[in-house]
């Protein structure tokens, strides 16, 4: 029987209890810090060489779906009653709002160097300690909307200019495709700084600290800011039921996108696993 995500604001106390102490012993027995390995491993942007399967490319959307079955698997290993919330940042806008609260994912950081002080994730707290990073803070770092040179989170018309779109992705298939669902969901846009963060890049960026960069599944908020992406994904995928995940097929000899994106029914490392059979997963888990 499939089991139900929730929208974070829903989740009773003895669910955000519960969520959160699962999050805490997968962190404990070292289980956690392979899921930020993992990420930060396969996070390969356009100028590098090898094969792209998390972002910059059309698996962004599956692969984060098998990622977050992955994790959610381990949760409920420690807790079956635990599910993924969502957190749908075109409603809850405030940095004060679920899920930034003390009983689920503290708050911002301090002024001086972005340290989380509030909530069970706080250095200080004891139980989360960065040990899988791009750089040497041992501790989880926020800046919510920056301080310094503020932006504001998607709104619903930002998420509508991807969900209209028809078409799942299109040639060249990387940060620089301006047709198609995927990269606009993503959001990869022209141009520097705000402009060019769009949709689920704006939302990392507005969160700041460690959700900026590969490293970014430091942040639990990681979890719950790609649940939504996902739910996105589904609902684009009952809006416009004929149309399906590209390419369908490899890109062709000579084409520079070969060996470098994964197609409809091609392997999505790492895991055994293809888009295709990824594009239904209602007998798994259902949105509430």
């Amino acid at each position: 029987m499939a089991y139900t995500r929730k929208d974070v604001t829903k989740l009773t106390r003895t669910e955000r209890r519960r969520l959160v102490n699962a999050f805490l012993e997968i962190k404990r027995s070292g289980e956690y810090d392979e899921f930020v390995r993992t990420h930060i491993d396969h996070y390969v942007s356009d100028g590098e060489g090898g094969l792209r399967t998390a972002h910059m490319t059309p698996s962004f959307l599956p692969w984060h779906r098998q990622f977050l079955l992955e994790l959610e698997r381990a949760l409920r290993r420690v807790d079956s009653s635990v599910t993924l919330p969502y957190w749908d940042w075109t409603k809850d806008r405030k940095a004060g709002a679920a899920p930034w609260t003390d009983d689920l994912l503290g708050g911002t950081g301090r002024i001086t160097d972005r340290q989380v002080m509030t909530g069970p994730f706080a250095y200080s707290a004891g139980n989360w300690t960065i040990r899988e990073s791009i750089t040497d803070a041992r501790f989880l770092t926020r800046d919510l909307g920056r301080r310094r040179d503020p932006i504001e989170l998607p709104t619903r018309s930002d998420l509508e200019w991807a969900m209209s779109d028809p078409v799942y992705d299109s040639a060249p298939w990387d940060s620089t495709s301006r047709k198609g669902f995927r990269n606009k969901l993503e959001g990869w846009g022209a141009g520097r700084g705000p402009v060019a963060w769009r949709n689920h890049n704006r939302v990392h960026r507005w969160v700041g600290g460690d959700m900026v960069g590969g490293a970014s599944v430091n942040d639990p908020v990681f979890w719950l800011h790609h649940a939504f992406v996902d739910l996105c994904w589904t609902r684009w995928q009952k809006r416009h039921r004929n149309h399906r995940y590209l390419p369908a097929k490899p890109p062709g000899i000579g084409d520079e996108q070969r060996g470098r994106i994964v197609a409809r029914h091609q392997k999505l490392p790492p895991w055994d696993v293809t888009p295709d059979q990824l594009e239904d997963v209602s007998r798994i888990y259902r949105y509430a």
